[in-house]
């Protein structure tokens, strides 16, 4: 395949080009593989992991808050499931890449306050602007 044609892979046939370039990075076909779009994917993963991390925290922070200050006890069961499952795949997200832990200090603080935010707006409660939960790694995954 001509560069173009690769190129023209990457734009059409996503599923398809990865696998050619699966094939030509075994087979040390360096010369024919996309590095362009190799190296934009490469730097996409990177963020969609920080994404996830702070998708998950903002979710974890959500459900904590409405276990511990809205009194609708019919829902605490759904939240606390919430909590155990969002907990488990932090901690898988912890296992696979352990210099999240780093990044997680830096968006701890700003996933809480996105978590009050959007708290506050679907109940009519009072949310400290501080955060009342551990927030070292191994408590925060471990609360219950």
């Amino acid at each position: 395949m001509t560069k173009l044609s690769v190129k023209n892979l990457y734009q059409t046939d996503f599923a398809l080009w990865v696998e050619n370039t699966i094939s030509k990075l075994k087979s040390q076909d360096y010369s024919h593989v996309d590095w362009e779009n190799l190296i934009e994917e490469i730097e996409t993963l990177g963020g969609r992991d920080r994404r996830e991390l702070e998708s998950r925290l903002t979710t974890l922070f959500e459900h904590l808050l409405k276990r511990r200050y809205v009194n609708l006890p019919e829902c605490y069961r759904g939240w606390d499931v919430t909590i155990s499952r969002t907990q488990q795949e932090l901690k898988r997200i912890f296992r696979d890449s352990p210099s999240l832990r780093n990044y997680y200090l830096t968006v701890v603080d700003e996933c809480y306050q996105d978590a009050v935010k959007n708290m506050s707006k679907e109940y009519d409660n009072q949310f400290p602007e501080d955060c009342p939960f551990p927030t070292d790694i191994d408590s925060f995954l471990t609360i219950n």
